[in-house]
C-alpha cells in the first residue's frame, strides 16, 4: 500500500501536469486564434485588392464611354466628364472610390525650370535653404556631367552607394535617391487644419509627373502648390479653389477674369485634363475596416482610331495608399 507521502506527492505531480498542460493548451488557442485572424485579414486584404482593380477596369471604361456622351437631362454626366475628380462606385461585396488626377495637372519634373521648381518648394513650405539644395539636387540628376559632381560625392558616402543617373528621370520615385527628399516630403504628411481636423497635404509624387507638357494645366484638378509655381498670385490661386470647391469651370470663357488677374501664368491654364491619367481606387469591404488602394497610370488613346488599343497602362500600383 503506498504511504501518505507517496499519495500525496502523485497528487501534487498530477496538478503539476494539469497546470502545465492547461497552459499549453492556452498557449495553442491563442496562437490558433491569432492565426485565423490574420489569415481572415489576408483573405479581406485580398478581396478588397480585387475590388479595388475592378473599379479602375470600370474607371476606363466609364471615361471611355463617357467622353464622347452627352448627359444626363438634369445635366449630370452619364458616365464621366473632365470636371469629375471621383468616380464612385457600389459592388455586390463592397464599396470603392476612383480618385482621376490628370499629369496635365502637374508640373514635368525633367522639362519644369529652376525657378518653377523653387515657387513649388517654398508654397509647400520648405525652408530657403532646402529650397535651394533641392533645386540643385535635382538639375544635377537630370542633367548630363563630364565627371563626378559634388553630389555624387555625397551619394558615394551613403550606404549602399550609388551615383546620380545625369538623365532624364524615368520613374518619379527616383526623386526618393535625390539629396535631401525625405519620405514625408515624397509622400506628403498629414497636420491639423484651424479646426483641429487632420488633413493631409500634398507630397511632391502629387506635384510632380514625367508625362505632363507644361504648357497647359487643368484649372479643376491643379494643386495649389503647382499653381503657385506658375507664377499666378496667392490670391488668385485662393479664388480658383474657392470657386471650383462649389461649381467647376465649365467653359473656357469662364477662365477669362482669372487669367487678366493672374498674369502670364495664367496662359497655361485650360479646361480639361489631355489623355494621361493617374486613377487611384479605394476598396472598403463591408462591416470591416479593411480597405486597400491600387492606382494605374493610363494613357488613352482619345485621337485614334485602333479599336484594338483604346488605350495603354504606363504603370501600375499595387499598393497605392495616400500615406
Amino acid at each position: 500500500m503506498p504511504t501518505s507521502t507517496q499519495r500525496g506527492g502523485a497528487l501534487l505531480t498530477v496538478l503539476w501536469l494539469s497546470a502545465a498542460l492547461t497552459a499549453i493548451a492556452f498557449s495553442i488557442s491563442t496562437t490558433v486564434r491569432g492565426e485565423t485572424e490574420r489569415t481572415s485579414t489576408t483573405v479581406d486584404q485580398t478581396r478588397a485588392y480585387y475590388l479595388a482593380t475592378g473599379a479602375v477596369d470600370r474607371a476606363i471604361l466609364w471615361m471611355q464611354w463617357g467622353r464622347n456622351m452627352s448627359p444626363n437631362a438634369d445635366g449630370t454626366a452619364r458616365f464621366w466628364t473632365y470636371t469629375l475628380t471621383r468616380l464612385p462606385m457600389r459592388f455586390p461585396t463592397g464599396y470603392a472610390e476612383v480618385e482621376i488626377i490628370p499629369e496635365t495637372s502637374k508640373l514635368n519634373i525633367n522639362t519644369a525650370n529652376p525657378l518653377e521648381f523653387q515657387r513649388l518648394f517654398l508654397s509647400m513650405g520648405l525652408n530657403p535653404a532646402l529650397v535651394e539644395q533641392l533645386t540643385a539636387a535635382i538639375l544635377d540628376w537630370r542633367q548630363a556631367a563630364p565627371g563626378p559632381t559634388a553630389f555624387d560625392q555625397y551619394y558615394a558616402a551613403q550606404i549602399p552607394s550609388f551615383r546620380a543617373r545625369h538623365a532624364s528621370f524615368e520613374q518619379i520615385e527616383e526623386l526618393l535617391l535625390v539629396r535631401g527628399v525625405t519620405p514625408d516630403l515624397f509622400y506628403g504628411t498629414w497636420v491639423r487644419n484651424p479646426a483641429g481636423q487632420l488633413v493631409r497635404t500634398p507630397g511632391l509624387k502629387d506635384c510632380l509627373t514625367l508625362y505632363g507638357s507644361n504648357s497647359q494645366f487643368d484649372i479643376n484638378m491643379t494643386s495649389p502648390p503647382v499653381l503657385l509655381s506658375l507664377g499666378i498670385p496667392p490670391d488668385v490661386v485662393a479664388q480658383i479653389v474657392a470657386r471650383r470647391t462649389v461649381r467647376p469651370f465649365l467653359r473656357q470663357e469662364e477662365l477669362g477674369p482669372i487669367v487678366q488677374a493672374a498674369g502670364p501664368g495664367a496662359g497655361r491654364l485650360r479646361l480639361g485634363g489631355g489623355s494621361i491619367f493617374t486613377l487611384r481606387a479605394t476598396a472598403t469591404l463591408p462591416g470591416n475596416e479593411v480597405r486597400r488602394s491600387v492606382a494605374a497610370v493610363i494613357k488613352f488613346n482619345w485621337d485614334e482610331k485602333d479599336e484594338m488599343t483604346p488605350y495603354h497602362i504606363l504603370r501600375w500600383y499595387d499598393n497605392a495608399g495616400t500615406n
